[in-house]
This record gives structure tokens, sequence and C-alpha cells, in this order.
């Protein structure tokens, strides 16, 4: 069985919206709190769409699009944006990395 990479959450500058993927509705609220500021945070800054999702790996990985059209969008800003929240908050990200692996990751391979 092929592993694909699965969101954990996303913000859109252009929908004004946040969504945080189901699957990770028993992470504590504090954590779901944090992303949540950190991604509306990220797209109100830089614009575009922010995405956290893990690969077949379990590694998290930020990603991060723009309408082609956007010209208020700011590349270079959203890289620095990015080396920024993984410095500041690498040991949230290698928390959720760890309940990835175990949690769901670990449900997958057990068949539940």
């Amino acid at each position: 069985m092929a592993l694909e990479s699965v969101v954990l959450c996303a913000a859109s500058a252009y929908e004004q919206k946040y969504y945080l993927n189901e699957r990770f509705g028993r992470l504590p609220a504090q954590i779901q709190d944090e992303l949540k500021i950190m991604c509306v945070l990220f797209t109100e800054d830089v614009g575009g769409i922010l995405t956290l999702l893990f690969d077949p790996e379990g590694k998290l990985c930020l990603q991060v699009s723009a309408d082609e059209g956007d010209l208020l969008f700011d590349e270079i800003g959203s890289e620095l944006k990015i080396r920024k929240i993984q410095r500041e908050k690498a040991e949230l990200l290698k928390a959720l990395e760890l309940y990835y692996q175990v949690w769901v990751q670990g449900e997958v391979q057990d068949g539940t």
C-alpha cells in the first residue's frame, strides 16, 4: 500500500478560511489554537495559501502556494516566514510529527 501525504491544516488569504483535518480533532485545544493562529497570521502577512502536511514518511512540511496572478503575494517574505516558523516553533512541529507517526501512521500500519 502506497502511503500518501496527509494534510494537517491549511489557511487561505483568498477565502479567509482556516481548515483543520478532522483526523486531528483529538489534538489538545491549545495545539489546535496555536496552529490556527500560526497559519492565519502567516496568510494575513504574506498572502497565498499555507498548508501543513505530513509526507509519507511522517515529516511535517509547510507548503506555500499563491494564485498565478496574485501581485500582492510576497514570495521572499513567505520563505523568510517559513524559516522563522520552523525555528521558533521547532518543538511544536517535532511534537506534531511524533503524534502523527505514533497515532495516525500507527493506526494505518495496525490496520485499525
